[in-house]
């Protein structure tokens, strides 16, 4: 979950792109349905979390130069990783008390050679992030 605040909400005939500024300075974009922007009361200035499911999360190196159609590349420092029979859990510091999960298959690990303290990048799809508020 990251927290920050809506810094600007772009409508369109059926969904809008949300921009969140998070503490450190980073934008996560959302696009989400007109309704959701209604119901969760997004404006410019509230306090919203961008809720990313960690297999959503592409994993990276930081010195990868290529270019997608993923909106959101959030670049950290891995912190942890956990190996399991199948998948490995990577995790992504970003600083500023803040950090990504990404589940990435064992063959993906063993390609990539993810380790602790390696410089690595999440690319988030806009569409893969969900919006949520307290009330």
């Amino acid at each position: 979950m990251l927290q920050g605040k809506v810094e600007s909400i772009v409508g369109g005939a059926v969904n809008s792109e949300v921009t969140l500024r998070l503490d450190s300075g980073v934008t996560v974009v959302a696009i989400i349905t007109n309704e959701s922007v209604h119901l969760l009361g997004l404006a410019t200035g509230k306090v919203a979390s961008a809720l990313i499911k960690s297999s959503w999360v592409i994993l990276t190196s930081a010195d990868d130069k290529i270019v997608t159609s993923a909106r959101n590349r959030l670049c950290g420092v891995v912190s942890r990783i956990i190996k399991g029979m199948v998948n490995t859990e990577v995790v992504l510091d970003l600083g500023f008390d803040t950090s990504v999960v990404a589940m990435i298959t064992n063959e993906s690990q063993n390609l990539f050679k993810f380790s602790v303290g390696s410089p690595a990048c999440a690319l988030v799809k806009a569409s893969h992030v969900i919006l949520a508020v307290e009330e």
